[in-house]
């Protein structure tokens, strides 16, 4: 469900889960007016992918919290998780396109309820005639899903499952899964919706990281490698598929031990390098970075030539390492 590319993080993002939380007291002077700076602490898929993507992009969302405006993509990638999610809580015989698509007016008001800010969208349309476009596609978005899956033979365990583990490392990973299917023998599926294209084959492994990342999740909260991986793109009507094995998790784990050295390492320098990539275009940040001749805000974490110990997050009372549930 996560996804950096799609723009605004949803609820259940991960961008919006494994950050740290905005306090109204007015924050560090490098930071976005009303947010406290934080040090970094858990790592979700989508912001593993920023800072692959680029490091200084990662501090600009995570530890100054630059604002971000929404984006007719990502805010129609919400309406239509939404719809996807809520679809399940009629029974199987009434979960027909007809009936998804009848979802979508209400799910709709119910975003611009919780996230006023994406009513800034079609602010210049006052017919309405670009938001009646826009929810058309939405809703074909909505149908072509019943062209990949059949909802009426599908009973999730889970669905927006908050997830969240802490290595022996200390590193805490975070994420919310949009789909868990578990068969009569327990075998696991982790299935993922995404609103844009399949990705060409050579860039598939790429779109797999996020699913190994939840693999990874649940492997080291309950036991059980996943039995399989499934990206469904609505955009394209393509689904792909992945079967992990044991040794796919321990090199994700290596990845992710690797990159979150290499977090730690800027938080404590301050050193945060931007990476130009065509992706730049599309970036809300353009005016603070020094690529386009713009200056990052004053960082607002302290510098030091020491290295911390590890971050380790409090363990629960119970002693639990991790958890599957509620945000």
């Amino acid at each position: 469900m996560e996804s950096s590319s799609e723009g605004v993080a949803r609820a259940g993002d991960g961008g919006v889960v494994e950050e740290p939380s905005r306090a109204e007291a007015a924050g560090s002077e490098g930071a976005a007016p009303g947010v406290v700076a934080v040090a970094p602490a858990s790592l979700s898929p989508s912001r593993a992918g920023d800072f692959m993507q680029c490091p200084l992009l990662y501090r600009f969302r995570v530890i100054d919290r630059l604002p971000e405006k929404p984006s007719p993509a990502a805010t129609k990638g919400t309406l239509v998780h939404a719809v996807l999610e809520r679809l399940f809580d009629a029974p199987a015989a009434e979960r027909t396109a007809a009936g998804a698509k009848s979802l979508i007016p209400g799910q709709w008001d119910r975003l611009r309820e919780t996230r006023p800010e994406v009513v800034e969208l079609f602010a210049d349309d006052p017919e309405g005639e670009r938001l009646a476009g826009w929810l058309a596609e939405a809703e074909q978005l909505v149908e072509r899903w019943f062209t990949l899956e059949d909802p009426t033979r599908l009973e999730p365990a889970e669905r927006e499952l908050f997830v969240e583990t802490e290595l022996d490392s200390g590193l805490r990973l975070r994420g919310i899964i949009d789909r868990v299917d578990v068969a009569p023998t327990g075998e696991v599926r982790i299935v993922d919706y995404k609103t844009g294209k399949a990705p060409r084959p050579e860039y598939a492994e790429g779109a797999l990281f996020q699913m190994k990342f939840y693999a990874l999740v649940v492997w080291r909260l309950k036991n059980v490698v996943p039995r399989r991986l499934q990206l469904v793109y609505l955009g394209s009507g393509d689904v792909l598929t992945y079967d992990p094995v044991v040794a796919d998790l321990e090199r994700v784990e290596r990845k992710l031990l690797a990159l979150w050295e290499a977090i730690r390492q800027a938080t404590r320098t301050g050193e945060w390098r931007p990476r130009p990539t065509k992706l730049c275009g599309w970036c809300d940040h353009r005016a603070h970075c020094p690529e386009f001749g713009g200056t990052p805000p004053p960082y607002p974490l302290p510098v030091t030539p020491e290295t911390p110990a590890p971050v380790r997050a409090a363990a629960s009372e119970d002693g639990a390492q991790g958890r599957m549930g509620p945000g």
